[in-house]
């Protein structure tokens, strides 16, 4: 997905005052300029007149402090400008661009620090600028989201001083904004890029006669040794004298509905594939849902949302175009992990008194390890008297490891065995819902999202809708 302006958060743009009883400051060079004085304590220790020397020293120097905090731009002379260059997308890195413009005279030297939130960047930024009068300067932090959803930024605090560097001001500029920190847009981007390349493929196997696996009517041709009788238009034929064949593609216009479990189970922490992050597991499910509606939208087709923990977090009626995969990515950033078992009951329901007309039901979980058969089994059972569904269940990248390593102790013993019956107990609940028609998958977190769209493509190639 190309970055689109409208997900780009807007300037934030302040002019800076003065907050609190502290104003102004020190400067460095003013404190190195009160050691120096204190040289005049040697020669005071023979002649303590001179210990005045050091007191009028000082006395200039305070002097001077003074002069240079008055001709120091006033507050309302200093503009903030906060820049996003790119969408806050979910462990993408990008940069936040802090602008300063002095209307001002006479140069400055600020000292910027940037209230950010820690689940952007671990410490707040702390940038330096010199900043001509009459002139703006520019520095920029980098981020590293880590939580979706909304969130705030604070002001921005300014300390800057003249090129004397003895005094300096203390000023904030209240550029607090808040910013919907996306699922990532760059994954999505790259899925696209896969399809128009799958399509491409696509399009020379139909040349080349794997063509008509859909059941959409595409054109008529002569008939050709090979072809189905069932697929000749003998309303046609009649008109020509001749054998016309009719050609079909595949379906447009279907619906996809990708629901989403945002439960307890995928509350879960994976290290992702950079080791920069650790993603839960709902965070994966999120970002692979979103490239699979940018592929389905491309293929014409229609997508719909549905994520749900004990209520129904995000209900986002089947639709296409770029306003509907807008309010997708948008609805996609506000789903959040909630610390109880989901009601899987309430999603089914709400999804089938929604979708009346047979679609694809893409449902992203994971399964629970009871003893009895998990709810969303049994709910998932229940929706395939209609529609065609997908059952995604998300692994545990650790838990197959777990299972292969031979033991060398007795807990790594107890250990493994629990593993084993936990992966083959998941490989039953799985079977089971093949058997009854679901096409079901257990995926690791990181190949969710390309395996989705991968049995998406193949699922419209071979016409199962």
């Amino acid at each position: 997905m190309s970055s689109s302006p409208s997900f780009i958060p807007p300037d934030v743009v302040a002019r800076t005052r003065t907050q609190g009883r502290l104003r102004a400051g020190f400067g460095a060079r003013f404190f190195v300029a009160l050691l120096i004085g204190l040289v005049w304590v040697v020669p005071a220790a023979w002649s303590p007149r001179l210990i005045a020397a050091m007191f009028v020293w000082d006395a200039v120097f305070l002097l001077l402090w003074l002069l240079d905090f008055l001709r120091l731009p006033k507050p309302a002379a200093i503009e903030v400008r906060r820049t996003w260059t790119s969408p806050p997308s979910l462990g993408v890195a990008s940069n936040i661009s802090i602008e300063v413009r002095n209307s001002g005279k006479r140069a400055i030297f600020a000292r910027v620090t940037d209230e950010t939130p820690s689940s952007l960047r671990s410490a707040p930024p702390v940038l330096e600028l010199a900043v001509p009068g009459g002139a703006s300067a520019s520095a920029d932090h980098a981020i590293l989201p880590g939580q979706r959803g909304d969130l705030a930024l604070g002001k921005t605090y300014l300390r800057y001083q003249s090129s004397l560097r003895l005094a300096e001001r203390w000023v904030v500029a209240d550029t607090s904004a808040r910013v919907r920190v996306l699922p990532n847009l760059e994954q999505a981007r790259q899925q696209t890029l896969y399809l128009i390349r799958t399509r491409q493929v696509a399009m020379e196997r139909r040349r080349r006669r794997v063509r008509g696996a859909g059941r959409e009517f595409e054109s008529l041709r002569d008939y050709r040794t090979g072809d189905e009788f069932r697929n000749i238009s003998w309303t046609a034929t009649a008109r020509r004298s001749k054998l016309i064949t009719r050609v079909y593609q595949v379906e447009r216009s279907q619906t996809v509905w990708i629901v989403i479990d945002a439960g307890r189970l995928l509350r879960e922490r994976i290290l992702d594939g950079q080791g920069d992050l650790q993603l839960s597991k709902l965070d994966y499910a999120v970002d692979a849902a979103l490239a699979l509606a940018q592929v389905a939208m491309h293929s014409g087709d229609r997508v719909g949302l549905l994520a749900y923990g004990r209520e129904i977090q995000q209900n986002r009626n089947a639709g296409r175009g770029a306003s509907h995969l807008h309010s997708l990515v948008e609805s996609l950033a506000m789903v959040h992990a909630e610390p109880y078992e989901a009601d899987h009951g309430r999603a089914a329901q709400a999804l089938l008194s929604e979708q009346h007309r047979r679609s694809l039901i893409v449902w992203i979980t994971d399964l629970a390890e009871t003893a009895g058969t998990p709810d969303v089994v049994e709910f998932a059972l229940q929706m395939t008297r209609r529609h065609l569904v997908l059952f995604a269940a998300i692994g545990q990248p650790n838990l197959n490891e777990r299972a292969a390593q031979r033991p060398e102790s007795e807990a790594e013993m107890f250990r493994h065995v629990a593993a084993i019956e936990i992966v083959q107990r998941r490989e039953l609940l799985l079977r089971r819902l093949r058997q009854q028609g679901v096409l079901a998958l257990e995926l690791m977190p990181g190949a969710l999202g390309p395996a989705l769209v991968n049995q998406y493509l193949e699922i419209k190639d071979r016409s199962l809708i």
